[in-house]
């Protein structure tokens, strides 16, 4: 053995046993992921990146003049703070924006779904270019942007498009947004950009205001029995989704202080169930929050004659929150309420407790007329 092999087997053994004190885990609230900083360089692993993932994705991020242990040099490597990202959920445009970085974007899949106003203009200037589908990215055009990252996501075991990617030499993250089932779980992805930005500070103190928000808003409904009835979801084809109870969903009905029909039903996701089921629990609910971009009423009960049944669509009791939409067809409510929790269980709150929030207007919510 050589003396600087020696000498380099050595200094890996040392950064990797002295490893920084302040290496705990920055992230509390979100499953999916994990980001332990050391000294010139952080370990992100994303531990659940799809359900049933028989697999953990670790990156490194670099540091400027920082030094990798040899140990974890087997790890996609990604120098941060990062200049320019393609990134292809609409979930992170809001993120990008609050950090200030939204200019670092060059690239998008199906540039209509996105709704920010902001990045629109970036959109329109020609600085985002539209870079195909999600499950058929354009290799030529991705190859020519030269993004330092891609950040996309799986959503089973068996992705060619990942495949792909990484063999055209391009560096790619997955993340999981998604799959958080927890309001705040899910805003905390703020953190993966603040740490890829260089922005770490600021995205930790974005979030920790989310949580303010949210759990002031909590404190608001602490004395509130949950009476009000709540009926979710719509028909699809002849099934019935009704989201699971320990969903994201059920967990903003359950800290509004509603009585979700559906809340007892155990996993995440949803059930499907046929309209007799549905009908024969949900026909006197006095709420019911529907799935779909209806904007009336009159549209909502025409698109399927059983609705006019249930109580609340006869005391025109009905909401929903995706009917706002972007100048080219984006939902929203799709790309802002991960990052918003605290905005949305407030609109829940409204809905259910409006005497609590009397001057507080829906930011996604929307009564049908």
């Amino acid at each position: 053995m050589s003396f600087s092999t020696f000498v380099g087997c050595k200094k890996s053994e040392t950064l990797k046993v002295k490893e920084p004190k302040n290496s705990k885990n920055a992230i509390e609230y979100a499953s999916g992921f994990s980001i332990n900083k050391y000294e010139g360089y952080s370990i992100v692993t994303v531990s659940n990146p799809w359900p049933e993932a028989n697999k953990n994705f670790t990156y490194i991020l670099k540091e400027k003049n920082g030094s990798i242990p040899d140990s974890l040099k087997k790890y996609t490597t990604i120098p941060v703070p990062l200049q320019s990202i393609v990134v292809t959920s609409t979930t992170i445009i809001p993120f990008l924006e609050m950090l200030g970085v939204e200019k670092s974007l060059v690239g998008f899949p199906h540039t209509d779904y996105v709704s920010s106003e902001k990045t629109r203009k970036l959109i329109d200037a020609g600085t985002v270019k539209n870079i195909g589908q999600n499950e058929k990215l354009n290799m030529e055009q991705l190859i020519e942007l030269e993004p330092n990252l891609i950040v996309t996501f799986g959503i089973d075991n068996n992705n060619p498009m990942l495949d792909n990617l990484q063999k055209s030499g391009l560096k790619v993250l997955i993340q999981a947004d998604w799959m958080e089932q927890t309001p705040l779980g899910k805003a905390e992805w703020i953190k993966l950009y603040g740490a890829l930005f260089g922005k770490e500070k600021e995205a930790k103190t974005l979030f920790d205001g989310i949580v303010k928000n949210y759990n002031d808003a909590i404190q608001l409904v602490a004395t509130k029995k949950p009476t009000a009835t709540v009926l979710y979801g719509s028909m699809y084809q002849d099934q019935w989704y009704v989201a699971k109870g320990n969903s994201w969903v059920a967990q903003f009905m359950k800290d509004a202080k509603a009585n979700y029909l559906w809340a007892n039903v155990a996993g995440t996701g949803s059930l499907s169930l046929p309209f007799e089921k549905i009908l024969e629990k949900a026909k006197t609910a006095k709420y019911w929050i529907a799935t779909g971009s209806f904007k009336s009423i009159a549209e909502f009960k025409n698109s399927n004659t059983h609705y006019s049944q249930f109580d609340a669509a006869k005391s025109k009791n009905v909401y929903t929150f995706e009917s706002k939409l972007g100048a080219t067809g984006g939902t929203i409510y799709y790309e802002l309420a991960a990052s918003r929790p605290d905005l949305v269980l407030k609109d829940y709150i409204k809905i259910f407790h409006p005497e609590l929030l009397p001057n507080y207007t829906f930011t996604f919510a929307q009564k049908l007329n």
